[in-house]
């Protein structure tokens, strides 16, 4: 098998021609991503359910919209936090309660304490269920041309308008992607 370059950190931005409901203008940020697979969550699909509906003590640090999103659609019926912390937290200065993924975002241990963390995060959101590839899986995908890989901001994860992030996220590449953010809903309107 050949070696697999890691993505993690990154995201997938479903192209237009990507034909799973699943992922229908979906923005996947890659959680894991190595020779045994991918984890990830779509950033850009709230659900109507508060977050404080399921995980009460959580939901004070949980971002604007304040509701649960569908991270995809395996597993729904468990929960992910994906935390910003602000400035280094790396290594030792890393908070109780929350890993790394890369650079300022990280997951979240639901099973702490929220207190452990509410001094340090920037930003949280909680998903129901994740998105996920078994080895091999998505670098066929990426061959078939179904997603654009480009790097995440920490803004991504935390951002107030999640239905416009998969424009936001395209009109930002500085090459011909940002040109696909005008892609029409259903062009055979055009």
């Amino acid at each position: 098998m050949t070696e697999v370059s890691s993505l993690t950190g990154r995201l997938l931005v479903a192209t237009p021609a990507l034909a799973d409901p699943n992922f229908d203008r979906a923005v996947v940020l890659l959680l894991d991503h190595d020779e045994e697979g991918s984890l990830g969550v779509v950033l850009n699909r709230p659900t109507p359910v508060d977050v404080g509906d399921i995980l009460e003590g959580w939901a004070d640090l949980a971002g604007e919209p304040g509701v649960v999103f569908q991270g995809g659609p395996v597993s729904l019926d468990s929960a992910l936090g994906v935390a910003v912390i602000p400035g280094d937290a790396n290594g030792e200065s890393a908070p109780l309660g929350w890993r790394r993924v890369h650079g300022a975002i990280g997951l979240v241990d639901l099973e702490a304490p929220p207190e452990l963390l509410a001094s340090a995060v920037g930003s949280l959101r909680i998903f129901a269920g994740y998105a996920g590839w078994g080895p091999g899986q998505l670098e066929d995908e990426l061959v078939e041309g179904a997603w654009y890989v480009v790097e995440s901001e920490p803004g991504d994860v935390s951002s107030p308008s999640p239905e416009g992030l998969w424009r936001s996220v395209l009109r930002r590449q500085r090459n011909e992607l940002a040109m696909v953010a005008t892609y029409p809903d259903d062009p055979s309107l055009n």
